[in-house]
């Protein structure tokens, strides 16, 4: 079943929202072309970032390094232990990934953005013999475009107004092995509205984010949407955060696993993931290039048809073009 929404965003120039229209066409098009088992993991930034927009003719290229362990799932209900160990080493369910950001200001408040890298997984719980096993290939990868629908740091605004962005996005498919147990990825096209918010409030640099997205995943069909909340606190360059991040998956297949029997495990491709996690953060802005240096880290704490991920990644942006003066 689809839906259709429309939007209607007063823009500035006759060719900036033509542009616009017809990328979001290409966006529906791209999104609905097939392409083909595995967790959710989309290049997506963490605590709204992507609420705030480049100025006009810049752009912010990035670098974003992640990795996870895992060493507990949650089949039918309940958590199990899939622990390996091996030569005095314990192993469960291992990824590494890396990818390139860029983004680019088309006005004041329409931004671009495209996430694209490599991926790569591995486990033994799975394998007949406990032997090392692993996928590796292009992430799925995302892009977007992005207008800010308003901003609180604008001249005259009432101090009540947050800065709210929407994103058009689509996902495409990535080349790992699909039929991987827990790969890294849906590897299903996606159409993913989005809604972004920070808000200034209380003490000076105290401020709350939210980030929701509903993700329509035209290939697999276990549509799912994604929720983050939290508080940022800024000290003139620096940046902490804290928030709580809910993935849920609305249709799809329960993971049948006998813990007697690992190698058994049944992981369906259209797998109906759900998790609960904790996020947290620190960034660095330089003031003079305003280069940015980031750490961020996420725990999922519960779920079911899910493992448990503790993502630590950390990532660096720089700016290219005009700066606001």
């Amino acid at each position: 079943m689809m839906s259709y929404c429309k939007f209607s965003f007063p823009v500035g120039g006759r060719r900036v929202g033509r542009a616009a229209l017809g990328l979001g066409v290409i966006l529906g098009i791209l999104a609905l072309t097939p392409g083909l088992r595995a967790s959710e993991n989309v290049p997506h930034r963490p605590f709204a970032q992507w609420a705030n927009v480049p100025e006009r003719g810049q752009f912010v290229i990035g670098l974003v390094y992640e990795e996870s362990e895992a060493y507990h799932i949650w089949a039918g209900g309940r958590q199990h232990d899939i622990t390996t160990r091996s030569h005095g080493e314990k192993y469960g369910i291992d990824i590494n990934q890396g990818y390139l950001t860029a983004q680019y200001g088309i006005t004041e408040r329409w931004a671009a953005d495209l996430s694209v890298g490599a991926t790569t997984v591995g486990w033994r719980k799975f394998a007949p013999d406990e032997h090392a096993d692993s996928t590796t290939g292009l992430m799925d990868w995302s892009f977007g475009v992005r207008y800010q629908i308003f901003n609180e740091a604008a001249p005259r605004q009432s101090p009540w107004v947050p800065t709210l962005t929407f994103r058009a996005g689509a996902v495409l498919p990535g080349s790992y092995d699909k039929n991987f147990p827990f790969a890294p990825g849906q590897r299903s096209a996606a159409i993913e509205p989005e809604l972004l918010l920070r808000k200034h409030f209380g003490w000076p640099g105290l401020g709350v984010y939210g980030d929701a997205l509903y993700r329509w995943n035209r290939t697999t069909g276990n549509d799912q949407y994604l929720i983050a909340v939290g508080l940022f606190q800024q000290i003139k360059g620096w940046e902490l955060d804290v928030g709580y991040r809910r993935l849920h998956s609305v249709a799809g297949d329960n993971i049948r696993y006998d813990p007697a029997q690992p190698a058994a495990l049944d992981y369906p491709r259209d797998v109906r993931e759900i998790s609960d996690a904790l996020e947290a953060g620190f960034s660095y802005t330089t003031a003079k290039r305003h280069w940015r240096y980031a750490f961020h880290l996420r725990s999922v704490l519960d779920g079911n048809n899910s493992d448990s991920k503790l993502w630590v990644g950390g990532s660096f942006e720089i700016p290219l073009g005009p700066r606001r003066r």
